[in-house]
């Protein structure tokens, strides 16, 4: 039976002392079902979004199991391995231990690149009951001989999509293999795609399944509209979005989603240079500048944040009211993760995506994962109607030459590149 209220799960004393404090009463959906499961030693094979509570879905147990079985690690050892695609999400998952954990007697420590390895050398020279990680780092440091994973009882591998959609999913394989194999793992995606489970089973010991949330959706409290228009109208439309943004009442802060660091650069110095305070952040920023601007965002400091794609996940900020695709993005499934960054935590949300003729086909492939049409916005003086009708007309054609399947008709489209 899933459990109702967190008084309800097994946890320790020094846990729910904590809970109580954060107010927390009614777990999410994946804490509910997940957290039984991992009590018992279960692997887990779990899918669900950012802004789910996953997070406290499998810290609370790893936490648990920590202080019911305190033991010593060995220098440069860890029971716990979290391994994160991002700095920002290593970071976030840093924090949650450290919030979770406060009544419990743990160490911990972050290793992600961006930032000197020294001070991370030293704490792992003492070991650590939780190493939280990005696989680049981690490597390096596996390496130089200053990491060692042979005492891991805890794997957790978090946002597992968006690490095979940066390329780690070699590191991600060398690391599992340095692993001991008694060990208990938990994998977590926002998506599981055939490459995704395919994983999953090189990973997981008969794993039990969460899913709490359908394969790609997107959230319903969304307002989402797309934008025709040439590339040259972006700019003086993006200006009169935020411009409605900074005077309308309730959540101010918008993301702006360029496809490549040049262009957030470029488009946040022109805003703060058009009196629209902004920053950018993207892989070639230091972790220290990623933080700073992610601080002055969340005070509203800065009220606009321009970014690539490495802010579509692990940054999770309450307060986002607007989201923008300047550059609708190259890969579908990035298009949910972005416009999750709005309508958090039940709040409602806009997501307005710009299309220039370039874009067509990236809006095709965007509605065809989410299985609904974005609808048009027109209302603005840089309207293309040209743009929108072979939109449309493209989308009728997709359909008419689709292949007769036994499924009645509803068959791949061939109009798909490939």
């Amino acid at each position: 039976m899933t459990p109702t209220a967190f008084e309800a799960l097994p946890l320790a004393a020094p846990l729910h002392r904590v809970l109580r404090e954060l107010e927390y009463t009614t777990p999410s959906p994946i804490q509910a079902q997940a957290i039984p499961l991992l009590l018992q030693g279960r692997d887990l094979l779990g899918c669900a979004q950012t802004g789910t509570g996953k997070t406290a879905g499998f810290a609370l147990p790893i936490l648990q199991a920590l202080h019911e079985n305190p033991r010593q690690v060995r220098p440069k050892g860890c029971r716990t391995l979290v391994l994160a695609p991002t700095r920002e999400l290593a970071a976030q998952v840093g924090k949650s231990f450290t919030t979770y954990g406060k009544y419990v007697r743990f160490s911990q420590t972050l290793v992600y690149g961006g930032v000197g390895q020294v001070p991370q050398v030293n704490a792992m020279r003492r070991g650590v009951d939780v190493l939280v990680a990005t696989p680049g780092r981690l490597l390096d440091l596996i390496d130089q001989r200053h990491i060692d994973l042979s005492q891991v009882e805890f794997f957790v591998l978090d946002e597992v999509d968006r690490m095979l959609d940066m390329g780690f999913l070699r590191d991600v394989k060398r690391i599992v293999s340095l692993l001991p194999a008694k060990r208990q793992s938990l994998f977590f995606s926002a998506t599981l795609a055939p490459s995704i489970v395919d994983l999953a089973r090189t990973i997981l010991r008969d794993p039990s399944h969460v899913s709490i949330t359908p394969e790609t959706t997107t959230a319903e409290k969304i307002d989402q509209q797309v934008c025709f228009l040439a590339r040259e109208g972006k700019r003086p439309l993006l200006e009169q979005l935020l411009r409605a943004q900074s005077n309308a009442a309730g959540q101010k802060l918008t993301i702006v989603f360029s496809r490549t660091k040049h262009g957030a650069n470029k488009l946040a110095k022109s805003l703060c240079a058009s009196g629209f305070p902004a920053d950018a952040i993207h892989g070639n920023k230091s972790q220290a500048q990623r933080e700073k601007a992610l601080d002055r965002f969340k005070k509203g400091l800065t009220p606009v944040l321009v970014a690539t794609d490495v802010a579509a996940r692990g940054v999770d900020v309450k307060d986002v009211g607007l989201v923008i695709n300047f550059d609708l993005p190259n890969e579908p499934e990035a298009y949910v993760h972005r416009i999750g960054r709005t309508a958090r935590a039940g709040a409602e949300g806009r997501a307005v995506s710009f299309c220039s003729e370039d874009e067509l086909e990236y809006l095709r492939e965007i509605e065809k994962i989410i299985k609904m049409p974005i609808p048009r916005w027109d209302a603005h003086e840089w309207h293309i109607e040209s743009l929108a009708d072979r939109h449309t007309r493209g989308k009728s054609f997709a359909s008419a030459t689709a292949k007769p399947s036994g499924n009645g008709g509803r068959g791949r489209s061939r109009s798909r590149r490939r």
